[in-house]
């Protein structure tokens, strides 16, 4: 039995995390990015609804691209788990919203084009594992995957082709999960400090943005709505600095 728990405690340090070199990227770290960012939202046909009515006819828009430069704070935990290899937890938020230029749709059944519609997307958050290989003590590459959520925002018609409806749309909001892919490198440059570049790939399930109308076409007296679930993709190009403490 004796002999048994030396060996077990010895195997338990040998495979102990604890007894691997300490690794330069290994503990909590900040981080601040920016770079390029694109954002498509596809599926923007709409269904126009009066009281129990519903008319198929949609908008006939175009796929929306649209994006900038957004500026992104992260934070994380790194843990070393075999020799050159390590395992992180981390989150990250987009400061910055990103809104589509404005786009017009055509509506067929009452013969009128709605103008002045946009979409934006904000509030993007971020939750992932990042498994890196350390080229060497100053040098990781890694994978990212997890879970990324944004709010996406319908910027409705603000007028019409010279009749009154099209006016004092209600503008709908809705959160959206989905998840995120990527790939990055991070290298030290002195003592904790790091320098990083990211390349991230997001894909969320489909908002329901359902906006009223106040005014309704032609001095009818029902209520109408505008229901639009659109397909939302982005990707990212980032470069940023962070501190590994």
């Amino acid at each position: 039995m004796n002999k048994f728990l030396k060996l077990l405690v010895l195997g338990l340090f040998f495979f102990s995390p604890s007894i691997f070199a300490q690794s330069a990227f290994q503990g909590f770290y900040g981080q601040i990015a920016t770079g390029y960012e694109n954002n498509s939202a596809s599926n923007l046909d709409a269904v126009f609804k009066e009281a129990a009515r519903i008319y198929p006819d949609t908008y006939n828009a175009s796929t929306q691209n649209f994006g900038g430069a957004p500026l992104i704070v992260g934070l994380g935990y790194n843990f070393s788990v075999a020799p050159n290899f390590i395992l992180g937890i981390g989150l990250d938020y987009s400061l910055a919203s990103q809104r589509s230029s404005t786009y017009s749709s055509n509506f067929p059944l009452i013969d009128t084009t709605f103008t002045g519609q946009s979409l934006k997307v904000s509030n993007r958050f971020n939750i992932f594992i990042t498994p890196g290989y350390e080229i060497d003590k100053d040098k990781l590459v890694y994978l990212k995957a997890g879970y990324s959520s944004i709010k996406a925002t319908y910027n409705p018609p603000t007028a019409s082709d010279g009749t009154p409806e099209a006016r004092n749309w209600t503008s709908p909001s809705s959160t959206v999960g989905g998840y995120i892919l990527g790939l990055g490198y991070k290298q030290i440059i002195k003592g904790g400090f790091y320098g990083f570049a990211e390349g991230n790939y997001m894909s969320y399930s489909k908002p329901s943005l359902v906006s009223n109308v106040d005014e309704q076409p032609y001095g009818g007296a029902s209520t109408w709505t505008m229901t639009t679930n659109p397909s939302i993709s982005a990707y990212q190009l980032l470069i940023g600095i962070g501190y590994k403490f």
